[in-house]
């Protein structure tokens, strides 16, 4: 009987012994996994770093490269192109006008109503269409025909007080997110196409001859005035409410500037100087690199991988299309590394592009104490059950590191414009220097937007960054459009200044 009671207790101290060497194995694993991912984490933080000194040499590269692209066409990374807009928008336009924004898989036509210096838009009135599947690959017939036909419709519903006088030919603006080469207001040749768009025909046309053609196709009597990028259209829609705005930035899916350049600082014009003397220029900023971008393996894997490798590297690292892929292979490396999810990779973190920009923002922005959101995103898109808090942290500290390095290099983009502008040397309190801004990344991601004012103030020093103003500026590309066409309107009529 002790014999027996004797070999049951060694047996319980060798179970006892064997599931605590277990656990204690458990255990180590657990703490190096851990260390593994904070280890990622430190690096990724380190190689994102992105101090003021740093973004110094990237604004004044980024401001060299300006000079060389107004000297003369593929001197630079940057197109620097000359849009022929030399007059933005007064404040005192009147009239009835009209916008097409084409600048995706949809696109809107929008009527604006102006009644002077007074009383400004009185009536705006918009409607989106979204471009099927097949006409973005088909022929430049089809895809115009499509937008002229929802243009006719958009009119045909217009009620009494949108007549025009009789023998007034309506007049739109066209908002063409595309990389174009300008050869006036309004004509440009299509220089290549971006965002899913494949119609190999129209690469060197003329956008606006196209789509003339197809709205005189549908008997509407209407012509366009002026072509614009959604950038140019920001920069009138923000001058029309500030006199003192100077730039443009969309920071939204993609990203780009466009400022207000002396005309005879663009070496490349040979044109008639204009009466302004002032030529608005599309910088095209996307594709600006430098050797001093804070570049991680990462972002380099994402740009290998692309359709467009080794262009548009600045817009890889600050736009909404790009920093959720970022993070996304952070994590697919941190899970495969130190599996912060778990034994088993989650199927559905290896798939590109599966993790938005949007869903970055919102678990960034997660102040809940257990940071449920974080765990409701990753469980909705991922498919992940269980999210430890700890796991969660390590999830927003990911998230942080690529917005703020996104947001502080946007900042040293605006300020080697304002750089290059000579304004960076201002006495304090000299002039207003506004910036419009539209996109969702600067509407929706507050701590971007914030960051990215904030960088700026400290690249500008607290007595000028004072005179420095972000404003930011709704439906630029549609409403600016609109207010381009009045502005060169063969029926010009505008409050006097």
């Amino acid at each position: 009987m002790r014999k027996a009671a004797a070999l049951a207790s060694a047996a319980m101290v060798a179970a006892v012994a064997v599931v605590s060497t277990a656990l204690h194995k458990r255990q180590r694993r657990a703490v190096k996994r851990w260390e593994r991912a904070e280890a990622v984490l430190r690096d990724l933080q380190k190689r994102c770093a992105a101090p003021v000194e740093l973004l110094r040499q990237v604004a004044d590269a980024m401001a060299t490269g300006m000079r060389a692209g107004l000297a003369a066409e593929g001197e630079s990374d940057l197109q620097m192109l000359v849009t022929y807009v030399d007059s933005l928008p007064s404040g005192g336009e009147k009239g009835m006008f009209y916008a097409l924004d084409l600048g995706g898989t949809n696109f809107r036509v929008l009527r604006i109503q102006l009644r002077g210096r007074e009383s400004r838009v009185i009536k705006q009135d918009s409607k989106g269409i979204s471009i099927p599947q097949n006409l973005m690959s088909s022929s430049s017939h089809e895809l115009f025909d499509f937008i002229a036909a929802a243009l006719a419709k958009f009119v045909s519903s217009e009620g009494e007080d949108c007549h025009l006088p009789e023998g007034t030919q309506r007049e739109l603006g066209f908002t063409f997110s595309f990389p174009v080469q300008q050869t006036s207001l309004a004509s440009g040749t299509l220089i290549k196409w971006t965002k899913s768009f494949a119609i190999d025909e129209m690469v060197g046309k003329d956008v606006v001859a196209e789509l003339n053609i197809a709205i005189r196709r549908q008997g509407l009597d209407m012509k366009v005035t002026a072509l614009v990028n959604d950038t140019v259209g920001t920069l009138a829609a923000g001058r029309y409410v500030d006199h003192d705005t100077i730039a443009a930035v969309i920071l939204g899916t993609g990203s780009n500037a466009a400022y207000i350049e002396h005309a005879n600082a663009i070496p490349k014009w040979h044109g008639p100087l204009p009466k302004s003397g002032d030529m608005v220029i599309n910088m095209e900023w996307g594709n600006f690199k430098s050797s001093h971008l804070p570049l991680t393996e990462f972002d380099q894997e994402l740009d290998a991988e692309s359709l467009n490798p080794g262009e548009q590297i600045y817009e890889k690292l600050i736009s909404g299309m790009y920093m959720g892929e970022i993070v996304r292979r952070i994590l697919l490396k941190m899970a495969r590394e130190a599996a912060i999810f778990g034994d088993n990779i989650p199927q559905k973190l290896e798939r590109p592009y599966i993790l938005r920009t949007i869903d970055m923002l919102m678990m960034h922005h997660d102040t809940s104490s257990d940071l449920r959101i974080v765990g409701n995103k990753l469980k909705e898109i991922l498919g992940i059950e269980h999210t430890s808090i700890r796991t969660s942290k390590l999830v927003v500290d990911v998230c942080e590191a690529i917005a703020t390095r996104g947001a502080r290099l946007a900042a040293a983009g605006i300020y080697s414009i304002i750089q290059k502008l000579g304004r960076h040397s201002d006495s304090p309190n000299t002039r207003r220097t506004v910036i419009a801004v539209d996109g969702g990344v600067y509407k929706y991601y507050t701590f971007f937007s914030q960051c990215m004012e904030s960088t700026l103030s400290d690249m500008l020093g607290q007595e000028l960054a004072s005179s420095v103003v972000i404003k930011p500026v709704n439906d630029g590309s549609g409403v600016g459009a609109a207010l381009l066409a009045a502005s060169y309107s063969q029926y010009h009529q505008a409050d006097e200044d």
